[in-house]
Protein backbone atom coordinates (compact mmCIF):
# COMPACT_ATOMS: atom_id res chain seq x y z
CA UNK A 1 0.00 0.00 0.00
CA UNK A 2 3.05 2.41 0.60
CA UNK A 3 3.95 3.67 -2.53
CA UNK A 4 6.51 6.27 -3.36
CA UNK A 5 4.43 9.65 -3.21
CA UNK A 6 3.79 8.57 0.25
CA UNK A 7 7.24 7.64 1.01
CA UNK A 8 8.64 11.07 -0.81
CA UNK A 9 6.53 12.87 1.71
CA UNK A 10 7.54 11.06 4.52
CA UNK A 11 11.37 11.97 4.04
CA UNK A 12 10.72 15.52 3.62
CA UNK A 13 8.68 15.50 6.95
CA UNK A 14 11.31 13.28 8.25
CA UNK A 15 14.26 15.26 7.26
CA UNK A 16 12.60 18.64 8.29
CA UNK A 17 12.14 17.24 11.87
CA UNK A 18 15.91 16.21 11.49
CA UNK A 19 17.33 19.58 11.02
CA UNK A 20 14.72 21.05 13.86
CA UNK A 21 16.06 18.56 16.22
CA UNK A 22 20.08 19.12 15.67
CA UNK A 23 20.53 16.23 18.24
CA UNK A 24 19.07 13.49 16.31
CA UNK A 25 21.12 10.78 14.34
CA UNK A 26 20.52 9.72 10.67
CA UNK A 27 19.94 6.06 12.91
CA UNK A 28 17.11 7.64 14.74
CA UNK A 29 15.86 9.54 11.49
CA UNK A 30 15.47 6.00 9.50
CA UNK A 31 13.64 4.68 12.77
CA UNK A 32 11.09 7.82 12.65
CA UNK A 33 10.76 7.53 8.94
CA UNK A 34 9.42 3.76 9.12
CA UNK A 35 7.65 4.31 12.04
CA UNK A 36 5.50 7.04 10.14
CA UNK A 37 5.17 4.58 7.42
CA UNK A 38 3.65 1.84 9.24
CA UNK A 39 1.25 4.34 11.13
CA UNK A 40 0.30 5.31 7.41
CA UNK A 41 -0.80 1.79 7.28
CA UNK A 42 -2.44 2.01 10.39
CA UNK A 43 -5.08 3.91 9.30
CA UNK A 44 -5.29 2.56 6.25
CA UNK A 45 -6.87 -0.56 8.36
CA UNK A 46 -8.25 2.11 10.93
CA UNK A 47 -10.33 3.23 7.22
CA UNK A 48 -11.99 -0.08 6.57
CA UNK A 49 -12.55 -0.44 9.91
CA UNK A 50 -14.73 2.86 9.63
CA UNK A 51 -17.40 0.77 6.82
CA UNK A 52 -17.82 -1.64 9.23
CA UNK A 53 -18.91 0.10 12.57
CA UNK A 54 -21.34 2.29 10.39
CA UNK A 55 -23.18 -0.86 9.30
CA UNK A 56 -23.00 -2.00 12.37
CA UNK A 57 -24.57 1.24 13.86
CA UNK A 58 -27.22 1.33 11.78
CA UNK A 59 -28.06 -2.69 12.98
CA UNK A 60 -28.06 -1.19 16.44
CA UNK A 61 -30.49 1.29 15.80
CA UNK A 62 -32.88 -1.34 14.13
CA UNK A 63 -32.75 -3.76 17.05
CA UNK A 64 -33.29 -0.87 19.33
CA UNK A 65 -36.49 0.05 17.38
CA UNK A 66 -37.97 -3.38 17.67
CA UNK A 67 -37.90 -2.76 20.61
CA UNK A 68 -39.19 0.13 22.34
CA UNK A 69 -42.33 -0.02 23.63
CA UNK A 70 -44.46 1.20 21.04
CA UNK A 71 -43.15 -0.09 17.94
CA UNK A 72 -44.18 1.06 14.35
CA UNK A 73 -44.90 -1.53 11.10
CA UNK A 74 -41.75 -0.29 9.83
CA UNK A 75 -39.94 -0.81 13.25
CA UNK A 76 -40.87 -4.55 12.88
CA UNK A 77 -40.68 -4.91 9.44
CA UNK A 78 -37.54 -2.42 8.57
CA UNK A 79 -35.72 -2.67 5.18
CA UNK A 80 -32.49 -4.54 6.20
CA UNK A 81 -30.55 -4.42 2.23
CA UNK A 82 -28.16 -1.74 3.99
CA UNK A 83 -27.21 -4.01 7.03
CA UNK A 84 -27.13 -7.07 5.09
CA UNK A 85 -24.84 -5.82 2.26
CA UNK A 86 -22.39 -8.23 1.35
CA UNK A 87 -19.40 -6.73 0.64
CA UNK A 88 -19.71 -5.35 4.16
CA UNK A 89 -20.57 -9.04 5.77
CA UNK A 90 -17.11 -9.98 4.10
CA UNK A 91 -14.95 -7.34 5.19
CA UNK A 92 -16.29 -7.54 8.75
CA UNK A 93 -14.94 -11.63 8.51
CA UNK A 94 -11.92 -10.17 6.51
CA UNK A 95 -8.47 -12.38 8.71
CA UNK A 96 -6.36 -9.53 8.08
CA UNK A 97 -8.85 -6.33 9.45
CA UNK A 98 -9.95 -8.63 12.28
CA UNK A 99 -6.28 -9.21 13.08
CA UNK A 100 -5.41 -5.47 13.52
CA UNK A 101 -8.52 -4.12 14.81
CA UNK A 102 -7.65 -7.49 17.58
CA UNK A 103 -4.19 -5.94 18.53
CA UNK A 104 -5.59 -2.03 18.67
CA UNK A 105 -6.30 0.20 21.50
CA UNK A 106 -8.80 2.08 19.55
CA UNK A 107 -12.03 2.25 17.88
CA UNK A 108 -14.45 3.89 15.71
CA UNK A 109 -17.11 2.42 18.99
CA UNK A 110 -15.07 5.62 20.82
CA UNK A 111 -16.53 7.72 18.37
CA UNK A 112 -20.11 6.78 18.42
CA UNK A 113 -21.64 10.26 18.29
CA UNK A 114 -19.42 10.68 14.91
CA UNK A 115 -20.53 7.19 13.54
CA UNK A 116 -24.01 8.23 14.15
CA UNK A 117 -23.75 11.54 12.49
CA UNK A 118 -22.01 9.63 9.33
CA UNK A 119 -24.57 7.13 9.20
CA UNK A 120 -27.81 9.99 9.06
CA UNK A 121 -25.91 11.44 6.48
CA UNK A 122 -25.63 8.79 4.23
CA UNK A 123 -29.17 7.82 5.28
CA UNK A 124 -30.50 10.60 3.54
CA UNK A 125 -28.19 10.49 0.45
CA UNK A 126 -29.13 9.74 -2.85
CA UNK A 127 -27.34 7.62 -3.66
CA UNK A 128 -28.69 5.32 -0.21
CA UNK A 129 -32.32 5.75 -1.25
CA UNK A 130 -31.18 4.73 -4.70
CA UNK A 131 -29.90 1.31 -3.39
CA UNK A 132 -32.49 0.81 -0.81
CA UNK A 133 -35.10 0.76 -3.52
CA UNK A 134 -33.85 -1.13 -6.13
CA UNK A 135 -35.79 -3.95 -7.56
CA UNK A 136 -32.95 -6.80 -6.71
CA UNK A 137 -28.96 -6.70 -5.65
CA UNK A 138 -25.88 -7.96 -7.15
CA UNK A 139 -22.27 -8.47 -4.80
CA UNK A 140 -21.14 -5.59 -7.11
CA UNK A 141 -23.97 -3.75 -5.78
CA UNK A 142 -23.50 -3.74 -2.63
CA UNK A 143 -19.47 -3.33 -3.26
CA UNK A 144 -20.34 -0.09 -5.60
CA UNK A 145 -22.32 1.41 -2.90
CA UNK A 146 -19.72 1.16 -0.66
CA UNK A 147 -16.82 3.03 -3.49
CA UNK A 148 -19.94 5.69 -3.18
CA UNK A 149 -20.25 6.31 0.08
CA UNK A 150 -16.69 6.26 1.15
CA UNK A 151 -15.64 8.85 -1.55
CA UNK A 152 -18.60 10.81 -1.06
CA UNK A 153 -18.90 10.74 2.55
CA UNK A 154 -15.26 9.26 4.32
CA UNK A 155 -12.71 10.45 2.05
CA UNK A 156 -14.24 14.52 1.73
CA UNK A 157 -14.87 14.80 5.26
CA UNK A 158 -13.81 17.63 7.46
CA UNK A 159 -14.87 16.08 10.96
CA UNK A 160 -12.96 12.69 10.16
CA UNK A 161 -9.75 15.00 9.49
CA UNK A 162 -10.16 16.32 13.22
CA UNK A 163 -10.82 13.31 14.87
CA UNK A 164 -7.95 11.68 12.70
CA UNK A 165 -5.56 14.68 13.65
CA UNK A 166 -6.74 14.28 17.36
CA UNK A 167 -5.76 10.73 17.41
CA UNK A 168 -2.38 10.44 15.95
CA UNK A 169 0.00 13.16 14.48
CA UNK A 170 1.14 11.26 11.97
CA UNK A 171 -1.73 11.11 10.19
CA UNK A 172 -2.51 14.82 9.44
CA UNK A 173 -1.25 14.97 5.82
CA UNK A 174 -2.01 11.01 4.73
CA UNK A 175 -5.27 10.61 4.90
CA UNK A 176 -6.20 12.08 1.01
CA UNK A 177 -3.56 9.52 -0.05
CA UNK A 178 -4.76 6.52 2.08
CA UNK A 179 -8.39 7.14 0.76
CA UNK A 180 -6.91 5.94 -2.91
CA UNK A 181 -6.21 2.78 -1.32
CA UNK A 182 -9.11 2.10 0.44
CA UNK A 183 -11.57 3.23 -2.64
CA UNK A 184 -8.50 0.76 -4.57
CA UNK A 185 -9.59 -2.23 -1.78
CA UNK A 186 -13.02 -1.90 -2.61
CA UNK A 187 -12.70 -2.49 -6.04
CA UNK A 188 -10.59 -5.47 -5.54
CA UNK A 189 -13.10 -7.79 -2.96
CA UNK A 190 -14.46 -10.57 -4.64
CA UNK A 191 -17.17 -12.66 -3.07
CA UNK A 192 -15.70 -16.19 -4.05
CA UNK A 193 -12.17 -14.89 -1.56
CA UNK A 194 -14.59 -14.68 1.58
CA UNK A 195 -13.08 -13.73 4.43
CA UNK A 196 -9.74 -14.86 2.75
CA UNK A 197 -9.56 -12.06 0.86
CA UNK A 198 -6.07 -10.33 0.50
CA UNK A 199 -5.63 -6.65 1.70
CA UNK A 200 -3.30 -4.54 0.05
CA UNK A 201 -0.19 -5.14 1.53
CA UNK A 202 2.34 -2.49 3.98
CA UNK A 203 4.34 -2.90 1.11
CA UNK A 204 4.17 -3.87 -2.66
CA UNK A 205 7.85 -4.93 -2.30
CA UNK A 206 11.20 -4.79 -0.78
CA UNK A 207 12.61 -2.50 -3.91
CA UNK A 208 10.16 0.53 -1.73
CA UNK A 209 11.20 0.07 1.36
CA UNK A 210 14.85 0.32 -0.20
CA UNK A 211 13.98 3.11 -1.83
CA UNK A 212 12.71 5.10 1.47
CA UNK A 213 15.86 3.83 3.45
CA UNK A 214 18.20 4.91 0.12
CA UNK A 215 16.50 8.39 -0.26
CA UNK A 216 16.65 9.46 3.31
CA UNK A 217 20.46 8.53 3.88
CA UNK A 218 21.48 9.90 0.74
CA UNK A 219 19.30 13.37 1.30
CA UNK A 220 21.44 13.23 4.47
CA UNK A 221 24.74 12.31 3.83
CA UNK A 222 25.30 14.62 0.87
CA UNK A 223 23.59 17.45 1.78
CA UNK A 224 26.61 20.05 1.09
CA UNK A 225 26.96 18.35 -2.36
CA UNK A 226 23.40 18.88 -3.39
CA UNK A 227 22.88 22.34 -1.35
CA UNK A 228 26.99 23.11 -3.30
CA UNK A 229 24.33 22.44 -6.60
CA UNK A 230 21.97 25.07 -5.40
CA UNK A 231 24.26 27.46 -4.80
CA UNK A 232 26.18 27.40 -8.22
CA UNK A 233 22.89 27.29 -10.03
CA UNK A 234 20.85 29.94 -8.11
CA UNK A 235 22.69 32.59 -10.62
CA UNK A 236 21.46 36.03 -8.67
CA UNK A 237 19.71 34.42 -6.14
CA UNK A 238 20.90 34.73 -2.47
CA UNK A 239 21.08 31.22 -1.19
CA UNK A 240 20.13 32.93 2.39
CA UNK A 241 17.14 33.90 1.45
CA UNK A 242 15.82 30.58 -0.24
CA UNK A 243 12.48 29.20 2.13
CA UNK A 244 13.85 26.86 4.21
CA UNK A 245 11.37 24.16 2.84
CA UNK A 246 12.11 25.03 -0.58
CA UNK A 247 16.14 24.24 0.17
CA UNK A 248 14.94 21.05 2.04
CA UNK A 249 12.25 19.68 -0.71
CA UNK A 250 15.23 19.91 -3.41
CA UNK A 251 17.70 18.66 -1.00
CA UNK A 252 15.38 15.29 -1.35
CA UNK A 253 14.57 15.77 -4.66
CA UNK A 254 18.59 16.08 -6.35
CA UNK A 255 19.33 12.96 -3.84
CA UNK A 256 16.24 11.05 -5.70
CA UNK A 257 17.62 12.30 -9.09
CA UNK A 258 21.17 11.31 -8.69
CA UNK A 259 21.09 7.99 -6.51
CA UNK A 260 18.48 6.18 -8.74
CA UNK A 261 19.30 5.81 -12.62
CA UNK A 262 15.74 4.17 -13.07
CA UNK A 263 13.69 7.02 -12.23
CA UNK A 264 12.86 9.59 -15.11
CA UNK A 265 14.29 12.86 -14.26
CA UNK A 266 10.83 14.38 -15.30
CA UNK A 267 8.68 12.10 -12.62
CA UNK A 268 11.35 13.38 -9.88
CA UNK A 269 10.58 17.08 -10.91
CA UNK A 270 6.77 16.43 -10.83
CA UNK A 271 6.77 14.76 -7.96
CA UNK A 272 8.69 17.10 -5.92
CA UNK A 273 6.63 20.41 -7.21
CA UNK A 274 3.47 18.43 -5.79
CA UNK A 275 5.36 18.37 -2.71
CA UNK A 276 6.30 21.58 -2.82
CA UNK A 277 2.83 23.21 -3.25
CA UNK A 278 1.57 20.98 -0.17
CA UNK A 279 4.34 22.12 2.42
CA UNK A 280 5.59 25.48 1.37
CA UNK A 281 4.64 28.74 -0.47
CA UNK A 282 2.32 29.64 -3.56
CA UNK A 283 5.22 30.29 -5.61
CA UNK A 284 8.05 27.36 -4.64
CA UNK A 285 5.98 24.90 -7.20
CA UNK A 286 7.62 26.94 -10.31
CA UNK A 287 11.06 28.06 -8.52
CA UNK A 288 11.85 24.57 -7.49
CA UNK A 289 10.76 23.24 -11.16
CA UNK A 290 13.03 25.99 -12.21
CA UNK A 291 16.08 25.76 -10.20
CA UNK A 292 16.06 21.88 -10.38
CA UNK A 293 15.93 21.70 -13.99
CA UNK A 294 18.75 24.25 -14.78
CA UNK A 295 20.76 22.27 -12.14
CA UNK A 296 19.75 18.56 -14.09
CA UNK A 297 20.63 20.42 -17.28
CA UNK A 298 24.06 21.26 -15.88
CA UNK A 299 24.67 18.10 -14.28
CA UNK A 300 24.27 16.57 -18.06
CA UNK A 301 26.45 18.86 -20.05
CA UNK A 302 29.47 18.32 -17.78
CA UNK A 303 28.48 14.35 -17.35
CA UNK A 304 27.54 14.08 -13.83
CA UNK A 305 24.10 12.80 -14.12
CA UNK A 306 23.82 9.45 -15.71
CA UNK A 307 19.95 7.71 -16.49
CA UNK A 308 19.20 5.08 -17.84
Amino acid sequence: MINRVLIRLKVVQVIYAYYQNSGKSLEAAEKELFYSLSKAYELYNYLLLLMVEVTRFADRRIDNRRHKLRPTYEDLNPNTRFIDNAFIAQLAQNKQLETFASNQKRSWEDESEFVKRLFERIEQSEIYQEYMSKESLTYEDDRELWRKLYRTFIAQNDEIDEILEDQSLYWNDDKAIVDTFVLKTIKRFEPENGPEQELLPEYKDDGDKEFARKLLHNAITHAETYRKLMENNARNWDMERFAFMDILIMQVALAEIFSFPSIPTTVSLNEYVEVAKMYSTPKSGGFINGMLDTIVNQSKKENKLNKA
